[in-house]
């Protein structure tokens, strides 16, 4: 009886009554033997009530069978009985899988349905795709992480035509490379407090540059990004990090990429993680550009060197907060690039001031408890 396998599902409770009939036992008898009520015996049988493991182990003892046998055979039956949408649930599980819905519904980038294909023509629409099997795709130079060459994260795209959708609906003047390039000058003056970054975004509007703070995804690590849409570039960037050093380095990466056209016609992305990744030779030479733009614009390159060649290997706090004063930068920039430099990210970690605060008054900005609507 061990090796039996029911061609169909039957309550349990048929089985039962075969192996009785076959020893000649009463219910009464069986629930002697058990040890169990007479009554749940016969509930059992009757199909009103189901077998628990140590009424399972109990049968299995009597009847010489082993208790999973009987375990099996109220799984089967139990599940026969259930009525289940088997296909919307693949369905919802690949949708979920190909993007971050959970996040997309929390953040009212998309509406809630109980329909999954309402919700999955949602998310295509969201992410310009025909097919939820289709990889979104769109030129771009994105400051990213060294762990892929391309915005393979579903959450990292989500969050890129999420800044996308934004920018589509924000009106700026035409874009003038002559402007922000004076508009580069004019940043510089805004480096030794965290609360002149308010000025950023109006700077940036007035050149042609669309500006969007999108917050992050979870498992999306971006910093930021640099396309165009109809001859407009935009940068979106996360604040992720909420330090003053790495707001201006992202913010002047992505705008040397602007300068440079970088983003129209072909995928450039910035193949770097965390931390800045230098100028090093495997970088593409878009990134070496972009990348030594932004650490002369943070600390002017010969200045820096100068500095650290000098006080090597004794970097005092006393000089270095005296050096950024000369450099007319808030000192939390200038230990930025000498904690890159020196590969020790924990140096005069005190000193690096949040800016996040002072940023998102005055720009676009999607998260932290606010969604726009688009």
């Amino acid at each position: 009886m061990g090796d039996r396998i029911p061609a169909e599902v039957f309550p349990p409770g048929e089985f039962i009554k075969e192996e009785l009939e076959e020893r000649g036992w009463s219910q009464v008898e069986l629930a002697e033997i058990m040890g169990r009520p007479p009554r749940v015996v016969s509930e059992i049988i009757s199909g009103k009530r189901a077998i628990t493991p140590e009424t399972a182990k109990g049968l299995g003892a009597a009847f010489g069978t082993g208790a999973t046998f009987w375990i099996n055979l109220e799984g089967s039956y139990q599940l026969s009985r259930t009525v289940h949408d088997d296909a919307g649930v693949e369905r919802r599980a690949r949708l979920y899988s190909k993007a971050p819905v959970k996040e997309m519904l929390k953040r009212g980038w998309v509406l809630p349905s109980d329909n999954v294909a309402v919700l999955e023509r949602q998310v295509c629409a969201f992410l310009h795709v025909n097919d939820i099997d289709q990889t979104p795709w769109h030129a771009h130079a994105a400051y990213k992480g060294r762990s892929a060459t391309e915005l393979s994260c579903a959450a990292q795209w989500a969050w890129f035509y999420r800044v996308r959708q934004i920018a589509e609906a924000v009106s700026v003047p035409p874009y003038s490379p002559k402007e922000l390039q004076r508009a580069v000058e004019r940043l510089k003056g805004l480096l030794i407090a965290p609360e002149d970054s308010r000025q950023v975004p109006k700077i940036l509007m007035e050149c042609g540059v669309k500006f969007v703070i999108v917050e992050k995804l979870p498992h999306a690590d971006i910093d930021g990004v640099c396309f165009w849409i109809g001859g407009q570039p935009v940068i979106g960037m996360t604040t992720r990090k909420d330090k003053i050093d790495n707001f201006w380095f992202v913010l002047r990466h992505e705008i040397e990429h602007v300068l440079q056209g970088h983003g129209r016609e072909e995928e450039i992305i910035d193949d770097l993680e965390g931390e800045r990744a230098g100028t090093g030779s495997d970088l593409p030479e878009a990134e070496r550009l972009a990348n030594s733009a932004a650490a002369d614009f943070c600390v002017p390159t010969e200045k820096m060197n100068s500095f650290m060649i000098r006080k090597h290997p004794f970097y005092y706090e006393k000089d270095v907060l005296a050096f950024a004063k000369v450099m007319h930068r808030h000192p939390g920039i200038v230990i930025g690039q000498m904690q890159f430099r020196m590969k020790n990210f924990a140096y005069l970690t005190r000193k690096i001031a949040t800016i996040r605060q002072f940023v998102l008054p005055g720009a676009i900005v999607d998260g932290w408890g606010q969604s726009i609507q688009v």
